[in-house]
């Protein structure tokens, strides 16, 4: 199956100066219709940046993005993203690419009523439609909205959050998109909410064969649904590969660390695994592999894997079909 997005190089820093530290390095990644890939990391890996700077929603100035290649195939034709055309940037979102962002308070504008929101996505994406009202109606109650009719009078504050999060679909797909970013969609829900928002997103990209780029911290939410994992740190991607090989066979440290990091249920006598430190600033990424001053592993290496660790930026090497990892001391390979 041909891919729907491929992004190849995608680098991303703020600032007008000529020496602006990169906040994303070299991403490169792809999806193709009907799947859904997991972008995974700690809170300022470069997530949403990355998703964001897709279709130029990042503020320029003063942000800076350059990339080899950012390609969106629709109908056998091909859209560059690359391109500062913001009219065919406009185009794209919404009717090809839609966003779930993370908090739906304030993404919902507080003064208009839902319907209303609603409609304005209608109407510049698909004009043809005639009914405005009855496909509200009908986008309300695809996301399990119940009294729909009622519901579309409504302001964003009369609504809970999970009801909300609902509402913030629905806009998605009033585009009818081919490919969904939810970033962190189940943010500030409790447990019960998150994972009806979850089987929500499942059940609509089956029916409508849509892909969806889910951005996540959380390795048990997307262990649910994933077809592929990246894992990001630093801005970069550190590994990738089917959800099976990421999470049952990690070969990043970095990976292995926040597997650990999951609690068990039930396992009261064990001590929670923690990751040391915090993830560096663009200012400080060390020169070499960026999670080398936070490796558990890095100590119990040969001192001269060690030293290219701290020096050396490790290049991808492919562990296994489509299962790609940048790491200079991989378990089971030689070096």
């Amino acid at each position: 199956m041909n891919n729907l997005l491929e992004v190849k190089n995608l680098s991303i820093s703020f600032s007008s100066g000529q020496n602006a530290p990169e906040v994303v390095s070299g991403v490169s990644f792809h999806i193709k219709p009907g799947e859904i890939l997991a972008l995974v990391g700690e809170s300022g890996c470069g997530k949403s940046a990355s998703c964001l700077a897709l279709t130029g929603l990042l503020p320029s100035p003063p942000a800076i993005r350059r990339a080899e290649s950012i390609t969106f195939y629709s109908n056998g034709k091909s859209i560059d993203l690359t391109t500062g055309n913001q009219r065919r940037l406009r185009q794209v979102r919404g009717g090809h690419i839609a966003y779930i962002f993370q908090e739906p308070t304030a993404s919902l504008n507080p003064v208009m009523r839902i319907g209303a929101q609603i409609e304005e996505v209608l109407k510049l994406h698909r004009p043809e439609i005639r009914d405005c009202k009855k496909e509200i109606i009908s986008l309300l109650k695809q996301v399990g909205i119940t009294s729909a009719e009622n519901r579309i009078n409504a302001y964003p504050h009369e609504l809970s959050g999970g009801m909300q999060q609902r509402v913030m679909i629905a806009m998605a797909l009033a585009g009818d998109p081919e490919l969904l970013i939810a970033d962190e969609p189940t943010t500030a829900l409790d447990v019960t909410v998150q994972a009806q928002i979850l089987e929500l997103l499942d059940n609509l990209r089956r029916q409508r064969q849509m892909a969806v780029i889910l951005i996540s911290h959380n390795l048990g939410v997307v262990s649910r649904l994933a077809d592929r994992i990246a894992v990001m740190y630093a801005g970069k991607i550190v590994e990738s590969g089917s959800a099976g090989d990421v999470l049952f066979s990690p070969r990043h440290p970095y990976t292995r660390a926040l597997i650990a990091a999951i609690p068990v249920l039930g396992n009261r006598a064990a001590k929670l695994n923690t990751i040391p430190g915090m993830v560096p600033t663009p200012e400080n990424f060390p020169a070499g592999c960026r999670f080398s001053s936070r490796c558990n592993e890095l100590c119990r290496q040969e001192e001269n894997i060690a030293a290219l660790c701290r020096s050396v930026s490790p290049e991808e090497t492919a562990v296994s079909d489509g299962h790609i990892v940048c790491c200079h001391c991989i378990p089971g390979e030689n070096k």
